[in-house]
């Protein structure tokens, strides 16, 4: 079953082609589904799976797509203003590119669904929890992944690193917290995104007569990595940059001691730490970033071992080290078809 997998984020576009589980094409554009098409080439899928960021506090499990989810999601777009417009855009190109197809929605939140109470609840009064506002998680899929893909034991903290970025503490491979919170805005600094912010600093702006587009733009577009240096996101860049450029290595310093204080307080609701990994474009590919990360987890046992992760090894914790430090790339769009090729094989099966 070849499934064609579509990944709407907030600013670009990606697509990817798997057939029985092998990645056969993929493509990324900052326009829409079909220019991302015509780089992809000629495709004929039997099934096109969806990430979805939110599905708020009715949808998590993959599910097929019809006009009362996508209704239904569109009534949600509150909870992910930012990520939901654009993937709900992406699945009606698909439905007019690909009328006949079956289509799975894959939400991010599915992995985090069953956090403990203690950590999914926000200290909030109790109507406004029955309205929804709760601490979801997100990057999932990418959670699912590494879950699947390595032997963790049974203390992990898993560091998604990327423009968005977040941590999640697992116990026997479950998810029992997670940084970020009702929405992906929350959490640890990142690319362009605040992470957890005083809310006394919101309340500041509307007093000076703020409005919400201004406070979002704040928020989600001008803070984080972008906001701290005055010039970039891009982690790359800042690097480059950070030895002529006190702002970039600022920069640099606070993600990583973003990262550092994250992985301190999971290693404390875990009562110790057997793993750690890196994954997404940040984690994957920056080494100098995790040398700053795990340069201050020694009292937590680890041994990093220097050279092993300059030279990109998928092991960067040193020979008797207590905690196994490892890079392990991501991917989100392999668990997209898989969810879509059972969720339709299941479904063939009632029928038949």
């Amino acid at each position: 079953m070849i499934v064609l997998c579509v990944n709407a984020g907030s600013s670009n576009l990606k697509v990817a082609t798997y057939d029985g589980g092998r990645r056969t094409g993929h493509a990324q554009v900052h326009g829409g589904l079909d220019e991302a098409l015509r780089k992809l080439g000629k495709i004929e899928p039997a099934a096109i799976g969806h990430r979805l960021v939110h599905g708020g506090p009715e949808h998590h499990q993959p599910s097929l797509i019809d006009g009362k989810l996508i209704q239904s999601l569109r009534s949600l777009v509150r909870f992910a203003p930012l990520h939901l417009p654009p993937a709900l855009d992406a699945i009606e190109a698909a439905q007019e590119r690909f009328p006949k197809l079956p289509q799975v929605a894959c939400f991010d939140t599915h992995f985090h669904w069953q956090l403990p109470e203690q950590a999914k609840r926000l200290p909030i009064t109790e109507a406004l929890h029955r309205e929804g506002v709760h601490r979801y998680g997100f990057h999932g899929l990418s959670y699912e992944y590494i879950v699947s893909a390595q032997e963790l034991g049974r203390r992990a903290v898993i560091a998604h690193l990327g423009n968005g970025a977040s941590l999640a503490a697992l116990q026997d491979g479950r998810s029992i917290d997670t940084t970020m919170a009702f929405t992906p805005s929350s959490g640890i600094v990142m690319g362009t995104r605040a992470g957890d912010l005083d809310p006394g600093i919101l309340l500041y702006l509307l007093c000076k007569g703020a409005t919400a587009g201004e406070i979002e733009r704040l928020v989600e577009r001008e803070s984080g990595l972008r906001g701290i240096s005055g010039s970039t996101s891009d982690m790359q860049e800042l690097l480059q940059q950070r030895a002529s450029d006190p702002r970039a290595a600022l920069a640099v310093q606070i993600f990583a001691l973003s990262c550092r204080k994250a992985i301190g307080a999971f290693a404390a609701v875990l009562d110790g730490l057997d793993t750690l990994v890196f994954t997404g474009g940040i984690g994957e590919n920056a080494a100098e970033v995790r040398a700053e990360i795990c340069a201050g987890l020694g009292h937590l046992g680890l041994s990093f071992d220097a050279a092993a992760n300059a030279a990109g090894k998928r092991c960067i914790s040193a020979a008797g080290s207590t905690c196994t430090a490892l890079v392990v790339p991501t991917d989100e769009d392999l668990i997209i078809a898989r969810h879509a090729s059972a969720l339709l094989e299941k479904r063939q099966g009632e029928v038949t």
